[in-house]
């Protein structure tokens, strides 16, 4: 009979991140500046997307919360394939509202980013509202979505699906078809 709260409590966490998404940012809009605390293999550092669209496109992903079971997942999937994504130029950066105390750590789990690529803290999902990514219904976490940044500061292409399997293959085939364009 003990285990019935724990059952129900893992019941309502599974409602709450199947809630649908709310809506993201379209392809062609101006992608909104911002720069965050971040962390990438342990070490703290400022992220700003001006200067990171000098090098390429960038992918900003916006996940829930660092050690949750879906962001673990997906942290994992993007750092399999960080060496595709620099072929293509292309920056990666998580951004999340949920645990930003554990973002040091979580940058550098192999289980994880594996020190691949940066994660970036967004207190009380600020950047994530203005890139129309925060959860409905825990509006002060992040949503899963994930946005290609083209050089020119526009959306080239955005995914937005609380399950992580396919975030990775969308803006990798997105980022590669920037890169097809004359």
């Amino acid at each position: 009979m003990r285990r019935f709260p724990s059952i129900v409590a893992i019941a309502a966490c599974i409602a709450a991140f199947a809630m649908p998404a709310s809506a993201a940012l379209e392809t062609g809009a101006k992608a909104p500046d911002f720069s965050a605390p971040a962390y990438l293999a342990g070490k703290p550092f400022t992220f700003k997307l001006a200067d990171a669209l000098k090098q390429g496109p960038v992918v900003v992903y916006f996940f829930p919360a660092a050690h949750t079971p879906g962001c673990n997942l997906e942290a994992h999937l993007f750092s399999e394939a960080i060496d595709k994504f620099k072929a293509e130029h292309a920056t990666v950066i998580g951004v999340t509202a949920g645990n930003t105390d554990q973002l040091a750590a979580f940058s550098t789990e192999t289980e994880h980013c594996g020190g691949k690529f940066a994660v970036a803290a967004d207190p009380g999902a600020k950047i994530a509202a203005q890139y129309d990514a925060v959860l409905d219904k825990k509006p002060e976490w992040s949503n899963r979505t994930s946005y290609v940044i083209a050089p020119n500061g526009s959306i080239a292409a955005v995914h937005s699906d609380l399950n992580p399997n396919l975030h990775v293959k969308a803006m990798l085939d997105a980022v590669k078809a920037l890169e097809a364009k004359p």
